[in-house]
């Protein structure tokens, strides 16, 4: 049971990060089960979407703060985030699309939106730490190089799927793309 609702959300991130409105029939292809299977673990799209933002909240979290937590250096703190945005792929890249949409409304009050300020911050720290090295532009601010930084990842998600580059080439990329628009 736990292994086919774990199916669809896997499912549901892959079809939702391609294209938000896709129908649930899309999902329910996507992950080998009929619209009626789906169905008895979500009754709604909205419920279906509220555990794929869950399950993108917990593994792209745990895998930045890891990638933080790795080294003191903020060069290789952000080289790790970049490497573990990737790592995080269709999530990270839908997590972003859904946290940046108008109709989120971000609260401190809420606990999730909470732990995503906190890493923010940490983020924006490590920002900041590189800007005043002299390392990363002074003229971009943080909120720039974080959409740049979902750009990139957005580019390889898309590069994966197309299988347009090597796999093992996508975070070698990732990381050049995104360091040298940084102007690192």
């Amino acid at each position: 049971m736990q292994n086919t609702q774990q199916n669809i959300i896997d499912a549901a991130i892959l079809v939702f990060n391609e294209d938000y409105s896709a129908p649930l029939e899309k999902v329910a292809e996507k992950a080998a089960i009929t619209r009626r299977t789906l169905h008895r673990y979500f009754k709604t799209r909205e419920a279906l979407l509220m555990s794929c933002q869950k399950e993108m909240q917990r593994s792209c979290r745990t895998a930045m703060m890891q990638a933080l937590d790795a080294s003191d250096d903020p060069l290789k703190q952000l080289e790790n985030m970049v490497y573990a945005g990737v790592e995080c792929g269709a999530k990270f890249s839908l997590f972003s699309k859904l946290h940046t949409r108008p109709e989120h409304l971000h609260s401190s009050q809420n606990p999730d939106c909470a732990q995503y300020d906190a890493f923010y911050s940490r983020y924006r720290g490590v920002i900041t730490q590189l800007q005043a090295q002299g390392l990363i532009a002074s003229e971009f601010t943080a909120e720039w190089i974080a959409m740049f930084f979902s750009g990139v990842i957005a580019a390889t998600v898309n590069a994966e799927a197309m299988g347009s580059v090597a796999k093992n080439s996508l975070k070698h990329f990732a990381w050049l793309s995104f360091s040298k628009g940084v102007g690192l």
